[in-house]
C-alpha cells in the first residue's frame, strides 16, 4: 500500500491538513502550527482522525500524541477511527492492529481527564493529595449551599444567589480569568451588589476544598494553568508529547488555550480544528477570540487551511447559512459548497402567532410522515426551553410522540448519588461531603448525628477504621458494623477493584428499597452503573471520569418516557450543535428569539446570536422552514385576553438573506362565517346618519 493510501478518501484541503508537516528520514513528522477552520458538515472529525492517523503511520510515537477533545465520546471515536485508519494502510490485520494501536494513543481525553492525569502525577510538586476527589457539578454546588448557610447569605433581607447561580459565577470567573467584578457586570448584572459576599463566600469555598482533598470541575484547569506558570515543570510536560491535537478549539476558554500555548509555545506540533462560525458558548466562558487570533500567537504565523465542501446540507440551505454569516464582521471568510447539489429552498413561514406555528409544524411533520420521512429525521429546535411551550401541547393533543432533550442527567438522580458517595468516601476519607451523605441513608442519622459522627471521627484521626470506635444513634445501630466493615474492606490498599460497585451495592439496596418509590425503575440506573464500573482500571479512573463527563440518561427523567415506534426531537439550538435531521423546523425567527433579548446592545452578544442561528440552519440536510410569528399574546391576563405585541422580523432576515428563502403563510380555514347573501338592495344610509350626528 501506498504511503499516501490512507489520505485518497479526502479532498484536496482535508488532504493538506492530514498531512501537514514534513515527514522525517527515520521516524516522525516535523510540522509547525496549523489551524484547520472546518465549517459546518466539512468532515471536521473525519480529517482530524486522518491526521493522528497519518503521524502514526509515519512512525509518531502513539504515547507521545496528545489528543484533546470536549467529550470522552469524542476522543474515543477519534481513536478508534485513526487507529482504523493507520492499521489499514500499515497493512497489519485490520482489527487487531486498530485495536493495538488504539491502546497505544493513551492521551487522547477531554481537557479535564488529561489534566487530572497530570495533576495526580505531579501532586507532590503542587503540594496537593495524590488521592483528591473530583466533586461533579451537582456536589460543588452542593457545598457552596452549605457554605452559604453557615455564613448566613441565606437569611439576608435582600435575595441572595442561590447555590447554581454562585457555581456559575464562580466558573466563569476562573475560566475567563477575568475579576469577579468583570463576571457579574457582564454575565450576571443582578448580582453584582453582592460582588463583597461573594468573594467571601468563595474565600471559604476554597478553603473547605483544599482542607478536605476536593477539585472541582473548574479546579482541574486551574491547577494546571498554574503548574504550566512554572518554566520548568511546562518544559516537562510540554517535552512529553511531540504533537498536540484539538478539537473544537472554538469553544476552549481562555485558560484552554494558555495552557496549549505554554506546552508548545512555538506551535511545533500543535493542529487545532474548529469553526468560528460556531462559536456559541460565551455563557460557558468560551472565547472566539481564542480561534480568531490564533495565527498570530506564533513565529512564524500557523498555517490556516479551510474546509469549505460540505456533505450534509443541500446547495439551498448552503446558500442561506453564507448569506448570513457574510454580514459578520470579523471572521474567516468561507463559503460553503454542498457535495450533494441543489435542493429546495428554504421556506420563511408567517404565521399569526404561536398557536398557528404549533398547528402548522404538526402538519407539517405528520405529512412528511406519510411522505416516508421518519419522526426521529425531523428535528424542531428553538432559541430559549420555553419557546416550545404551545407546541408540546399541541403535539400531546395530536398525539404525536417526542422527546425534548432536557432530562435529568444520571449523576443527579439521588439513588446514583448515594451509591457513589460510598466510594467517594472510602477513596478519600477527608472527603466530608461523601461522608454526610453516606451517614444520612441509615435510620435516624440526620443532618447533626452525621456531623457529630465526623467530628469525632476527626478526633481519632480521621481514618476510616476508627469508625468502629464510635457509638452510632440507637436507630441506626443496628446497620452501622456493617456499615463500617463495608468502608473498612474498600479503603483498604490491597482491595482488588473489580466488584467493589457490586458489593457496595449489595449493602445500600435496603436503604435504597426503603428511601426511594419505584425502586424497581431506577434499579436500572444501579445496574448501568455496575457495568460502566467494568470499563475502568481503578476506582480512582471510573470515580473521576463519571463525574467529568458523566452520562446524560437517568431513570429520572423530566417526565414519564413515550412508549413508541417514533418519535419527534425538540432541542435547543445549543444542545442539537453537532446533529443533524432531514428536516428542522426553526420556531419564532423574530427579534427577541432570533437574536435574544438578552444580546440586545452588546456587539460581541449580538455576533454570537448571529452565529446560533447559523448553527441552527446548518443542521438541516434537506428541507429547512423557519416560522415568524406576527403576535405574542402577553402573561398573566385571563385565558379569553387578548392582549399582545407584536414581534419584529429578526434583524438577521436582510434583504440579501431573505433573497435565499421562500417566503410563504398559511392557508387558514376560518370557520364560523355567514354564507355569501347574494346581492341585495341599499337599505339603509349608514353615511348619512354618522354625518348627521356632527
Amino acid at each position: 500500500m501506498s504511503s499516501v493510501s490512507h489520505l485518497e478518501r479526502l479532498n484536496e484541503p482535508q488532504r493538506r491538513a492530514a498531512a501537514h508537516g514534513q515527514a522525517l528520514p527515520g521516524r516522525g513528522v516535523r510540522a509547525g502550527p496549523l489551524l484547520i477552520v472546518a465549517g459546518a458538515g466539512t468532515g471536521k472529525t473525519n480529517t482530524l482522525a486522518h491526521r493522528v492517523a497519518h503521524l502514526l503511520i509515519h512512525g509518531v510515537d502513539p504515547a507521545r500524541i496528545l489528543l484533546l477533545t470536549f467529550t470522552r465520546r469524542a476522543a474515543a471515536e477519534m481513536r478508534g477511527r485513526a487507529a482504523d485508519v493507520a492499521a489499514g494502510a500499515l497493512g497489519a490485520g485490520r482489527a487487531a492492529g486498530a485495536a493495538a494501536l488504539g491502546r497505544r494513543l493513551a492521551w487522547a481525553g477531554t481537557f479535564h481527564s488529561i489534566a487530572n492525569r497530570l495533576l495526580r502525577h505531579y501532586a507532590g510538586a503542587l503540594r496537593l493529595d495524590p488521592q483528591f476527589t473530583v466533586l461533579d457539578r451537582g456536589d460543588a454546588a452542593d457545598v457552596l449551599d452549605a457554605l452559604r448557610t453557615e455564613l448566613g447569605l441565606a437569611q439576608k433581607e435582600q435575595r441572595f444567589p442561590r447555590k447554581d447561580t454562585c457555581l456559575q459565577i464562580y466558573s466563569h470567573r476562573v475560566n475567563t480569568r477575568g475579576t469577579l467584578r468583570a463576571t457579574l457586570e457582564g454575565q450576571f448584572p443582578w448580582c453584582a451588589h453582592w460582588e463583597e459576599a461573594l468573594t467571601g463566600l468563595y474565600r471559604a469555598y476554597v478553603e473547605r476544598k483544599q482542607r478536605e482533598s476536593l477539585l472541582d470541575y473548574d479546579d482541574l484547569l486551574l491547577y494546571w494553568h498554574v503548574m504550566m506558570s512554572d518554566a520548568q515543570l511546562a518544559q516537562r510536560i510540554g517535552a512529553q508529547f511531540d504533537h498536540v491535537l484539538v478539537d473544537e478549539y472554538q469553544d476552549t476558554n481562555t485558560l484552554q488555550a494558555d495552557i496549549l500555548y505554554a506546552l508548545k509555545p512555538d506551535g511545533a506540533g500543535v493542529a487545532v480544528v474548529g469553526d468560528d462560525a460556531q462559536s456559541i458558548y460565551s455563557f460557558r466562558a468560551a472565547s472566539v477570540q481564542n480561534i480568531l487570533a490564533f495565527p498570530e500567537r506564533f513565529t512564524p504565523r500557523a498555517e490556516v487551511i479551510t474546509l469549505a465542501r460540505n456533505y450534509r446540507s443541500t446547495q439551498p440551505i448552503l446558500d442561506l447559512a453564507n448569506a448570513v454569516m457574510a454580514e459578520a464582521p470579523r471572521q474567516y471568510r468561507k463559503e460553503l459548497h454542498a457535495e450533494r447539489g441543489s435542493g429546495v429552498r428554504p421556506r420563511l413561514v408567517t404565521v399569526a402567532d404561536l398557536r398557528q406555528q404549533a398547528e402548522c409544524i404538526c402538519d407539517e411533520v405528520l405529512r412528511r410522515r406519510e411522505a416516508h420521512v421518519p419522526l426521529r429525521r425531523q428535528g424542531v429546535l428553538f432559541r430559549s426551553s420555553s419557546h416550545s411551550d404551545v407546541l408540546e401541547i399541541e403535539l400531546a393533543r395530536r398525539g404525536i410522540p417526542f422527546v425534548k432533550y432536557g432530562g435529568l442527567r444520571f449523576l443527579d438522580a439521588g439513588h446514583v448519588k448515594d451509591l457513589l458517595a460510598l466510594l467517594r468516601w472510602a477513596d478519600n476519607p477527608h472527603n466530608a461531603l461523601a461522608a454526610s451523605r453516606v451517614l444520612q441513608l441509615l435510620p435516624g442519622m440526620g443532618p447533626v448525628n452525621a456531623r457529630r459522627v465526623l467530628e469525632g471521627l476527626a478526633g481519632l484521626g480521621g481514618r476510616l477504621g476508627a469508625l468502629r470506635g464510635l457509638e452510632p444513634p440507637a436507630a441506626a445501630a443496628a446497620h452501622w458494623p456493617t456499615l463500617v466493615d463495608l468502608l473498612a474492606e474498600l479503603a483498604a490498599p490491597d482491595c482488588p477493584w473489580p466488584g467493589q460497585v457490586e458489593h457496595a451495592r449489595q449493602w445500600y439496596q435496603p436503604h435504597f428499597e426503603r428511601l426511594y418509590e419505584q425502586a424497581h425503575t431506577r434499579g436500572g440506573d444501579l445496574e448501568q452503573l455496575t457495568l460502566l464500573a467494568g470499563q475502568f482500571p481503578s476506582r480512582e479512573r471510573f470515580l473521576t471520569e463519571l463525574a467529568l463527563d458523566p452520562p446524560a440518561a437517568a431513570g429520572d427523567l423530566s417526565g414519564p418516557p413515550a412508549l413508541d415506534e417514533d418519535y419527534l426531537v425538540l432541542s435547543t439550538v445549543h444542545s442539537a450543535k453537532g446533529m443533524e435531521w432531514d428536516t428542522v423546523y426553526l420556531l419564532n425567527v423574530v427579534d427577541g428569539s432570533f437574536p435574544s433579548e438578552f444580546a440586545a446592545g452588546r456587539a460581541e452578544l449580538l455576533e454570537e446570536e448571529r452565529r446560533l442561528f447559523y448553527v441552527a440552519l446548518t443542521r438541516a440536510q434537506n428541507d429547512l422552514l423557519l416560522f415568524a410569528p406576527l403576535k405574542f399574546f402577553l402573561t398573566g391576563q385571563h385565558h379569553h385576553g387578548d392582549a399582545h405585541v407584536y414581534g419584529g422580523r429578526s434583524r438577521f432576515l436582510t434583504d440579501a438573506v431573505l433573497a435565499h428563502v421562500q417566503m410563504v403563510a398559511p392557508a387558514v380555514t376560518v370557520g364560523g362565517e355567514p354564507s355569501s347573501p347574494g346581492r341585495l338592495e341599499p337599505r339603509l344610509d349608514v353615511g348619512a346618519r354618522l354625518r348627521d350626528m356632527w
